[in-house]
């Protein structure tokens, strides 16, 4: 593999070096868990995510937070049950953080290597990332877009209510669609 910066970057359309702050209104942090024999799908509406990407991709960083209050599932009760202390207990733990340690070239996208912190807990979670595009917006500012997932024990972060059984699966995969905003 060749580790030319120039290479990497120019293998993401339009890349360019700034600071990016999310675009809330197109953006979005989805997950599903499984309940007994289906899966639960629901989303975060708060958040605030920062990029930096430098010169080389590779030296590039991500921060993220998560107003888990702001958790959606469609089904109101469903949704202060998972907010409750049986749950994400966000009395004593509001937020959800995510702070890069690393940028990695993987095959034809990108892993952000990075310390999630649920629950009171932290933990290094891998995020398989891709990024979508840079470009001009109308205004003549820039725009980004990037896509990522992860898959997130809840357990190893302390949420193990009903973790055996086959009542509420464990794994939770994460999924991020963001567009971000250039502001440096």
């Amino acid at each position: 593999m060749n580790n030319d910066p120039e290479i990497a970057a120019a293998a993401v359309p339009g890349y360019r070096a700034g600071t990016w702050k999310v675009d809330l209104a197109h953006s979005e942090i989805c997950f599903s868990v499984r309940q007994f024999v289906t899966k639960v799908h629901g989303r975060m509406t708060s958040f605030d995510i920062a990029i930096v990407t430098g010169d080389d991709p590779s030296d590039s960083s991500v921060s993220a937070t998560i107003d888990l209050a702001s958790v959606e599932t469609g089904n109101p009760k469903r949704d202060e049950h998972i907010r409750s202390s049986t749950f994400l207990d966000v009395g004593s733990h509001p937020r959800v953080t995510y702070d890069s340690t690393g940028v990695r070239r993987a095959g034809d996208g990108w892993v952000v290597d990075g310390d999630l912190t649920l629950h009171g807990v932290t933990r290094p979670v891998p995020l398989a990332v891709t990024a979508t595009g840079f470009a001009a917006d109308l205004d003549g500012g820039g725009r980004a877009s990037f896509s990522a997932t992860a898959l997130v024990d809840r357990s190893e972060f302390g949420i193990d209510r009903w973790a055996g059984g086959g009542v509420v699966g464990t794994k939770v995969p994460i999924s991020v669609e963001i567009t971000t905003v250039l502001v440096s």
